[in-house]
């Protein structure tokens, strides 16, 4: 499912670290160098990269890369060689701290991490901004939609395949009731999506459809305007098939005549390591097109070499 390629026999930290002070010197920072590194490397090897890097000459790694790269180029690497949660803690911040109404990056962050990796997510949320995440969902949102995220993203649902029978009816039929009336933002529909499990939830809405004979999400479209439905939609989807939902969101990055580097960076560098081939096999059904080929006709130089590298190719 991940898509990087490490190399079968993988430098020591200190080589790599070696060569990236290598890349940083002379007239010229070289870009291709840094790539060829870190763009190869796991997680857990990113890790190791950066504590020998401030060991050995007493600066973080990120703010060496920062001093060399700039533009979409940087960003690209600085959110690549985080740790994953710290990743997450980052992409929710700046979320928050420019929040509105059709922003979908907590939604997503919440909904396609696993219970144990978004408790990572507010552990290190906490350790960077001495704050908790839910305070700062609190802080930076109203009405429903703080109804809505506080939940989602402080909550800590089942992971087990175990489905109750009895609860998939009687809440497909509380969704039912409370859509009908409109009550999109009743404490019992929110309590729904926010809490069941990833397992309950597919099972009710499965129902849901059986039942009232026609998808929940179709019958949470009465207002195409209204961010708050396209905001349970959003939670739907991220559930039921988030390689389908994260396709999109690559999919309107790039359509047009500009692209948003932001979502398209954020997706491919949060993705590579988990489900990003996935996610390419379901572009390449909904456009009949491969989304390496896509990126490399829509970005340019480094910041291209750096998305196509991640999607395990070097030919940019």
């Amino acid at each position: 499912m991940a898509t990087i390629k490490v190399p079968a026999t993988v430098p020591s930290p200190a080589e790599d670290c070696d060569q990236l002070r290598k890349a940083f010197q002379g007239w010229g920072t070289n870009e291709r160098l840094i790539i060829s590194i870190l763009a190869h490397r796991t997680a857990a090897q990113r890790r190791a990269i950066r504590a020998t890097y401030a060991e050995t000459y007493g600066e973080e790694l990120l703010k060496s890369l920062e001093d060399e790269i700039s533009g979409d180029f940087e960003r690209a690497v600085l959110l690549w060689t985080l740790d994953p949660a710290d990743r997450d803690a980052q992409l929710a911040n700046e979320a928050l701290r420019g929040w509105n109404p059709s922003n979908r990056v907590l939604i997503e962050i919440a909904c396609t991490r696993n219970s144990s990796e978004l408790f990572d997510v507010r552990r290190a949320y906490h350790l960077r901004y001495k704050r908790s995440l839910e305070e700062d969902v609190a802080k930076h949102t109203t009405g429903d939609f703080r109804k809505l995220l506080v939940p989602l993203v402080s909550s800590y649902r089942y992971e087990g395949i175990e489905v109750s029978g009895k609860l998939v009816k009687s809440e497909a039929k509380m969704l039912h009731e409370k859509i009908t009336e409109k009550a999109y933002s009743h404490e019992e529909l929110i309590r729904i999506f926010t809490t069941r499990s990833k397992a309950q939830l597919i099972a009710t809405i499965n129902h849901y459809k059986n039942e009232y004979g026609k998808p929940i999400n179709k019958d949470l479209k009465s207002d195409h305007k209204n961010e708050f439905l396209a905001a349970l939609r959003a939670i739907i989807r991220c559930t039921f098939c988030p390689e389908r939902y994260l396709e999109k969101v690559i999919r309107l990055a790039i359509k047009g005549l500009g692209t948003d580097e932001n979502s398209l960076t954020r997706i491919i560098t949060t993705r590579a390591e988990v489900d990003l081939k996935a996610i390419e096999a379901a572009y390449y059904k909904r456009n009949s097109v491969p989304l390496k080929q896509a990126i490399k006709g829509d970005t340019s130089g480094d910041y291209k070499a750096m998305l196509t590298a991640l999607l395990g190719h070097d030919d940019a």
